[in-house]
């Protein structure tokens, strides 16, 4: 399938690399089908979640590791059996990651944490996890 992304410009996609959102992203329900993209030649960690169903939506992704963090938190019996998940070896995490307008050019990126995405690679599953505390474990790690 042709995807016209605003950012990648027109990309050929196989339909079995489509991510299925059952419920959607708060904010954004109607989009259910995404995609990851990245730049040919760039950099392979930061990774572009596209919308099937509207090209206007598109989601820059990277995984916490990436940004020197490690967390664990819990999953509903509703989310593993809406991921289809039957092992957590097949669970990914990543977190939305975008540029923030109103700081400094130099200022780097924000990345949300309080809403990460988890995506079954095995079933081509995915929601957002909304986590309204943090009383889970987080982990920072300085790279050397």
């Amino acid at each position: 399938m042709k995807i016209n992304s605003p950012i990648l410009g027109a990309v050929e996609v196989s339909d079995d690399k489509v991510i299925e959102f059952p419920a959607g992203l708060p904010g954004f329900e109607n989009s259910r089908r995404f995609v990851l993209l990245h730049e040919e030649g760039g950099d392979n960690n930061v990774f572009l979640l596209q919308s099937v169903d509207d090209a206007g939506i598109a989601f820059s992704l990277t995984g916490p590791e990436q940004l020197g963090i490690t967390y664990e938190f819990p999953l509903t019996d509703d989310e593993v059996a809406s991921l289809r998940l039957s092992r957590p070896e097949d669970a990914v995490v990543a977190v939305i990651v975008r540029k923030d307008d109103n700081a400094p050019a130099n200022a780097g990126l924000r990345a949300n944490f309080m809403a990460p995405l988890l995506i079954n690679t095995q079933q081509q599953r995915g929601l957002q996890k909304i986590i309204d505390k943090f009383d889970y474990d987080i982990i920072l790690r300085v790279r050397g």
